[in-house]
């Protein structure tokens, strides 16, 4: 399925700095997240909250992701030229990755319908996208930055780039 061209992707991004002591980081092994094995080639729809890939984590810093788009999204965080991770969120659900280490990230995200957890694509309607404005995760002594990713659409100009399924970052 193609975008309309009067429909335009949007995704906005809100970076908050709070309090460390507010909202503490949750160890690795207390994460309310779950890991889908290699093993599972079938199409599947996670569930939301699910960590596909996981390799730079350790960190105080915090993602909340919120779509709002009519079909299931795969988002992907990107620092330098490593994938951080990348989590799936169900169509109108939300969740919060935390552990995410200091850096700047690109984040990308698809989505579509019938994803194969072997081949880390929607196998129906997908669409590609890069969000145009890097997130920086910052944490010092007394503080960590919890940024927000709303993934929504409608008319206007877009924060977000479309690009071609060979430039996304594979989950």
């Amino acid at each position: 399925m193609r975008p309309r061209p009067h429909l335009r992707w949007l995704a906005a991004v809100a970076v908050a700095v709070v309090s460390a002591l507010a909202i503490p980081a949750l160890p690795a092994a207390a994460s309310a997240t779950t890991q889908i094995s290699s093993t599972a080639c079938a199409t599947s729809r996670p569930h939301t909250g699910t960590i596909l890939h996981s390799k730079i984590r350790g960190g105080l810093g915090a993602l909340t992701i919120k779509n709002h788009l009519s079909q299931d999204a795969v988002i992907v965080l990107v620092r330098g030229r490593s994938k951080a991770f990348s989590v799936y969120v169900r169509t109108h659900a939300s969740t919060t990755v935390g552990n995410v280490k200091d850096g700047t990230y690109t984040i990308y995200f698809t989505n579509g319908s019938r994803y194969s957890v072997c081949r880390g694509r929607f196998t129906s309607a997908a669409s590609y996208w890069r969000v145009d404005k890097r997130v920086p995760i910052v944490t010092t002594s007394s503080e960590s930055t919890v940024a927000t990713l709303t993934l929504y659409a409608v008319n206007g100009n877009a924060p977000s780039t479309q690009i071609s399924p060979g430039g996304f970052p594979t989950p």
